[in-house]
């Protein structure tokens, strides 16, 4: 017995090679022992040998693990799918191989930590995805910098172009950025405030007005009908044929925008921003109408990915398909927006609907908005604002046109937050009248307003448009010889700082002598005059005596 627990307090040292040897010798001189436990100290000797045999060869076992990333085999070949199936027949081997492998894990970690990641596939391309072009196999891509695509705003063969094509295109244009940035780094040097145009940028110039002679000619009988049988050929899975339509110059010009759009897309793509076939509703069935959306519009996902949503046109509530439309419509007792009507005249009406009592509408209507507005970032939080909902009527109802919300404190004084005419409605007055009726608010409120930033694109020109018109009206009318911008402002409740800068667009504010002067240019009031005249006597104006509004009291 006492043997017995020498041999296991030395079988349980660190040291392997000791505990070999020192087992190996009493194994010669214990020879009183039964031949029934040979087999056993057979077996524990041989394993102390293999163990003190692999902790010699441990830097092997390293290099091995620095070449080999694969999990250890068991006896039939194939990983380890537990713990049981290692080689554990003794204690020093449990031991010492756990160290060993230890050991070389770490070194393995070193090593592979030095070692580039890759790239996984679906961080570039998602093989699975496919152009929704007809014909398309997905190769090429419109900027001629990728190998594939997976969007129309990328599909070569959509814009009528082949993959070899894009790629000359694009190499054309790396050349003609780099001879731009080029001059623009001498031109810097010598740069002043008030720098001329050099010869070479007249002669630029000179080319281009060359070039866009021709730009209004129209199509000849041939080419006419090259563009219709391609349309009738074709359809909508096609952009339509550009050339001859206008100038080369200005078709080059859009090209580089259509490709830049592009390149923005596939960047947005890669950061995971977007993603193919999650991307957003691409059109909404909204009364009487089929609404191609600009912008993603943060709707419940199980709706995005849809493609296609269903509006009600009074409620606002959106739905999945059109027969449930088709019935929420027959129960629908919605025919205007909720809230109080502040404006009538003709079928055009105003509501004024609060974003507190009537929470549910308001955000569906930001969230209708958001479709067709970059800058909107308010979608659930419309209890601190009003919404004043502009409609049209007719025998089946109060049709939205447009809207704008403004805070009902707003410590800026902003008389508008978001505006929006709907595209139905657009390019026919209707936003104008929106910012008119916002700026007849401030005027019973008797405050300057302006409108909050950032405007998108059709709106800041819609607001230069009104602005342009309100101060030349103003000029008309005006009989004295000193003009004061405070005054303009006070009569008109437009913001001092958007009359300076719409004077300054028009070239109507000069300093002349230490002091600034605004120039009553006859010309610019002559004009629009002449419009006006040709307009008559439209309907799309607001009428003052038609509003019946008191400024709210606090919220």
């Amino acid at each position: 017995m006492p043997r017995r627990r020498q041999r296991h307090m030395a079988g349980s040292g660190s040291d392997g090679t000791e505990d070999s040897d020192s087992s190996a010798e009493r194994e010669q001189t214990n020879s009183s022992e039964s031949d029934g436990n040979m087999p056993k100290r057979q077996r524990l000797t041989r394993a102390s040998t293999r163990l003190s045999q692999s902790s010699q060869d441990t830097p092997d076992l390293k290099r091995a693990a620095d070449h080999d990333e694969s999990p250890p085999l068991t006896p039939t070949g194939n990983a380890p799918s537990s713990e049981s199936e290692l080689d554990i027949s003794s204690p020093n081997a449990s031991h010492d191989e756990s160290q060993a492998k230890d050991q070389a894990n770490r070194d393995s970690d070193k090593d592979l930590s030095h070692r580039p990641k890759r790239r996984r596939c679906h961080e570039t391309y998602n093989f699975n995805m496919k152009c929704p072009t007809p014909g398309c196999n997905s190769l090429g891509h419109l900027t001629g910098k990728h190998e594939r695509h997976f969007a129309v705003s990328g599909c070569p063969l959509y814009h009528n172009l082949s993959a070899d094509e894009c790629k000359v295109k694009a190499i054309s244009r790396e050349k003609q950025e780099e001879e731009v940035k080029g001059q623009e780094e001498s031109n810097s040097r010598h740069a002043t405030r008030h720098q001329t145009p050099t010869s070479k940028q007249s002669r630029y110039k000179e080319q281009v007005a060359e070039m866009r002679k021709g730009r209004n000619s129209g199509l000849q009988k041939e080419q006419k009908e090259k563009h219709m049988e391609h349309r009738q050929t074709h359809g909508n899975t096609r952009e339509p044929l550009l050339e001859n339509i206008t100038s080369d110059y200005d078709l080059e010009l859009f090209r580089k925008a259509q490709a830049r759009a592009s390149e923005d897309l596939e960047k947005l793509r890669i950061q995971g921003q977007i993603t193919e076939g999650s991307n957003m509703i691409k059109t909404i069935l909204f009364g009487r109408y089929e609404l191609d959306t600009w912008y993603h519009s943060p709707y419940p996902e199980e709706y995005a990915r849809l493609g296609r949503l269903y509006v009600c046109e009074f409620c606002l509530k959106y739905m999945k398909s059109q027969t449930i439309l088709r019935r929420h419509m027959a129960k629908c007792v919605w025919k205007h927006p909720p809230g109080d009507e502040v404006y009538r005249k003709g079928a055009i009406s105003v509501f004024e609907v609060d974003g507190k009592k009537n929470k549910i509408y308001c955000q569906n209507l930001c969230l209708l908005a958001k479709l067709f507005l970059d800058h909107k970032t308010l979608y659930y939080d419309v209890e601190p604002f009003l919404f004043y909902v502009m409609t049209e009527a007719d025998n089946t109802g109060c049709h939205l046109v447009g809207y704008f919300s403004k805070e009902k404190n707003s410590f800026l004084n902003y008389n508008v937050s978001c505006i929006l005419t709907m595209p139905q409605y657009m390019r026919q007055g209707f936003g104008k009248m929106l910012i008119d009726f916002s700026y007849l608010l401030s005027k019973v409120e008797e405050k300057v307003g302006s409108p909050e930033r950032p405007l998108s694109d059709l709106g800041l020109i819609s607001y230069r448009s009104y602005w342009k018109e309100v101060l030349l009206r103003y000029m008309y009318n005006f009989q004295g010889k000193e003009i004061s911008i405070k005054e303009i402002s006070q009569e008109t409740a437009v913001n001092p700082v958007d009359i300076v800068s719409t004077l300054q667009s028009l070239q109507m504010l000069k300093y002349w002598k230490g002091k600034h002067l605004v120039l009553k240019r006859q010309d610019l009031i002559d004009e629009w005059k002449a419009k006006e005249i040709k307009r008559g006597n439209s309907n799309k104006t607001i009428d003052p005596s038609s509003l019946k509004w008191t400024p709210p009291k606090g919220t």
